[in-house]
């Protein structure tokens, strides 16, 4: 079911609304993680706030689909795996958003209605811009800095303590005056002005350069592409010596632990933390009503180019923290502040052509090439169609003057055309049918529900150049292999030149050594550094090994879990031979014992046993083999209670986080599982439990409260 053509959520059935659910909390998820933990985000704010808002509607219109847990209530995403992990005192949470003055009103209704005010009683909004940064936590102990983090996924984040201390701007290690609670948390936005951005660029692009007139590889030079994804990369590197070259700054805008009250007022609190060497946002107001915090709305929107920083919206909290207290979080969000966002930036221009791209999983992707048209500040030449749904819901045709959108400095996309200006020849888009670069039919795959996907697939595979070279480039990527010099400039001119075919042939690059020092651009230098960064990846863990194969649905968690459940290729090939010749029985023992991983699901299942039986891809598995060394996972300790058991976690967990509780579990030796089978040998069952101990009771499985658990395996 593809978004454009999503029926209303009243009129989904419970088994529409449960697929819909599953694919939509995936989706988000994968962004979420792009956003927060890797800094490439893929679409713009404004889409992932559709997704996000889709999501909820569902759940509240099928609160058994909610997940106190899923990623609905979520904030952000896992921390990166470069920085040692700090855990929040108090979670950093997100704010719901509003995107017009009547969502405004609903908001300040909402809160007269939960305090029992009346319409003429005072209640006063502290709003300020909503800066488009990173955010960061900032914690003092006797007035001294002694740990920084970011966000994270909102109940754990990174330790980039040394890095935040390069900080020139915003960021006292000692506070001023006097005053300040033994312990004080501030919570705030790491960011780069725009003129520090655009110098900052200018002088990575030239590296870039200068780098590639020596003959060198400039793959590890990353150009920003906005002042968010600049100040982000820049806090997250592994060397603070290189964060502090960076023109980073930091605004405060609230706390979380603290171990004495600041004030009685966000104004109040304010005061004191600007007394105490902090910098917030100059350009607050104080207001009292819908009316004022709309004509403060449309004074920052009118003043958002000149502003030295980026923002994409306000936001609005409320003045008095006795209230605050007493409205509290619902879900992720706090009651008492809401996220106003700017509309998307516009603008007209001619579509001259529609280029469809091949990617990895052989998605064919509708690129609009656009006559160049300034959008918000950036000079734009194409646009995401997203699929031949959109096309076709839109009416886009080549010649069409259409209306361009630019939203959260990501992606832009085309929102409509302008039909008074279409030319008498346009014709309607015929989306091709067969691959445009290997000439294999191009399918849509049909769901559960029997709807077709939106997306249109190629089905030549490994054979499809298009998919060759891209399942390359992800094979070499940072999570994967992590071949540096090996880009996407290489890839492509060793795959035209013949040398480079699938992933084993990377490792016999060597022999084409004198051939590549031979071409343009190419030395003696930058061909041995090549040689040996490839060199020095001929052993990978299986994990990483899994990861870089590039199976559809398959992420690094994923690979990481099918990785720990089989322990080496070997026996991971064998159990998927298995699953695939007895795929008709009724009771297949392969197949059950892979649909038990944890986050599995039936379509991952298929997708991994069809990837490894299909004899293409089963050829690139054996080959790779040849060529390099898998290491095992490593053994988690067998000294355990539960060490060799499969146990699943259901339910609302108090005690600690699922993701948490299975992390635990996996390192004490335990199998951890997504559904209850016989073989299940403990359910751990929080509040809220529903059929999960269901199944535990129908096959006499041992269910244990969580202290029951703790005490098993801390016993």
């Amino acid at each position: 079911m593809s978004r454009q053509r999503a029926k209303p959520v009243d009129e989904l059935t419970p088994r529409l609304a449960k697929l819909e659910h599953k694919r939509l909390s995936e989706e988000v998820a994968e962004h979420d993680k792009r956003y927060h933990a890797e800094d490439a985000p893929s679409i713009s704010d404004a889409e992932y706030d559709a997704l996000k808002r889709r999501l909820l509607e569902i759940e509240t219109k099928f609160p058994e689909l909610s997940d106190p847990l899923g990623v609905s209530s979520r904030v952000g995403a896992a921390p990166s795996v470069g920085f040692s992990k700090v855990r929040h005192v108090k979670p950093m949470l997100s704010l719901d958003n509003a995107f017009s003055e009547g969502e405004v009103a609903d908001f300040v209704g909402r809160i007269r209605r939960f305090l029992n005010l009346p319409e003429d009683a005072a209640l006063a909004f502290l709003a300020e811009p909503k800066i488009d940064g990173l955010s960061a936590s900032l914690r003092y102990e006797q007035g001294v800095l002694v740990r920084a983090a970011t966000r994270g996924d909102g109940q754990e984040g990174e330790d980039i303590t040394a890095n935040i201390k390069t900080l020139k701007h915003g960021v006292p290690h000692q506070l001023k005056g006097s005053g300040w609670p033994d312990v004080l948390e501030v919570r705030g936005e790491v960011y780069m002005e725009r003129g520090d951005f655009l110098a900052f660029r200018e002088r990575q692009e030239e590296l870039a350069r200068e780098r590639e007139a020596k003959g060198l590889s400039a793959a590890g030079i990353r150009i920003p592409v906005n002042p968010r994804n600049a100040a982000a990369g820049s806090l997250r590197q592994l060397n603070p010596d290189i964060t502090a070259q960076r023109p980073l700054r930091f605004f405060g805008y609230y706390w979380g632990d603290v171990s004495a009250p600041l004030a009685d007022t966000m104004t109040g609190a304010r005061h004191k933390l600007e007394s105490w060497g902090f910098t917030l946002n100059p350009h607050t107001l104080l207001c009292h009503s819908v009316a004022d915090l709309m004509a403060y709305y449309a004074d920052i929107a009118a003043r958002r180019a000149s502003l030295a920083f980026d923002i994409d919206g306000v936001v609005y909290k409320v003045n008095r923290l006795d209230w605050q207290e007493r409205l509290g979080f619902v879900s992720r969000s706090p009651r008492w502040a809401i996220a106003h966002k700017f509309p998307a930036e516009q603008a007209q221009t001619l579509l001259e052509d529609i280029d469809i791209q091949v990617g990895r999983t052989g998605t064919l992707t509708p690129v609009a090439k656009l006559k160049p048209v300034n959008v918000g500040g950036v000079l734009v030449s194409n646009a995401t169609l997203h699929n031949e749904d959109e096309i076709a819901r839109k009416d886009v045709r080549v010649g069409d003057t259409v209306i361009v959108q630019r939203a959260g400095d990501v992606i832009p996309q085309i929102v409509g055309v302008v039909l008074e200006h279409r030319p008498k020849h346009a014709l309607p888009f015929e989306f091709p049918t067969r691959c445009p670069v290997c000439g294999a039919p191009a399918e849509r795959e049909v769901d559960e529900a029997g709807e077709a996907d939106a997306r249109r697939r190629c089905t030549g595979g490994v054979s499809c150049a298009a998919q060759a070279t891209e399942g390359l480039r992800h094979f070499v990527s940072r999570q994967a292999f992590d071949i540096e010099g090996l880009g996407e400039k290489q890839i492509a001119a060793f795959y035209e030149w013949g040398w480079l075919k699938q992933p084993a042939d990377i490792f016999k690059l060597q022999r084409h050594a004198d051939a590549l020092m031979k071409k343009e651009g190419y030395g003696e230098l930058s061909v041995g550094n090549l040689l040996r960064a490839i060199e020095q990846r001929r052993s990978i863990g299986f994990d990483r090994f899994i990861y870089a194969l590039g199976i559809r649905h398959v992420g690094q968690e994923r690979a990481r879990l099918v990785a720990m459940h089989y322990g080496a290729p070997d026996a991971w090939l064998a159990a998927m031979d298995a699953a695939k010749a007895n795929e008709a029985a009724a009771q297949n023992e392969a197949w059950g014992d892979l649909n038990s991983i944890d986050r599995m699901g039936e379509v991952v299942a298929k997708a991994i046993v069809g990837f490894c039986t299909r004899a293409q891809s089963r050829a690139v598995i054996d080959n790779l083999l040849t060529e390099i060394t898998v290491e095992p996972v490593e053994k988690p300790s067998q000294d355990s209670a539960v060490a060799g058991k499969t146990v699943v976690f259901t339910g609302s967990l108090e005690k600690f986080t699922r993701d948490e509780a299975k992390a635990r579990a996996l390192a004490l030796g335990a199998k951890v599982a997504g559904s209850v089978s016989k073989k299940t040998d403990f359910l751990v069952a929080g509040p809220g439990a529903g059929s999960k101990l269901a199944e535990a009771h129908k096959h006499g499985v041992k269910v244990l409260t969580e202290d029951e658990w703790l005490a098993l395996i801390e016993g």
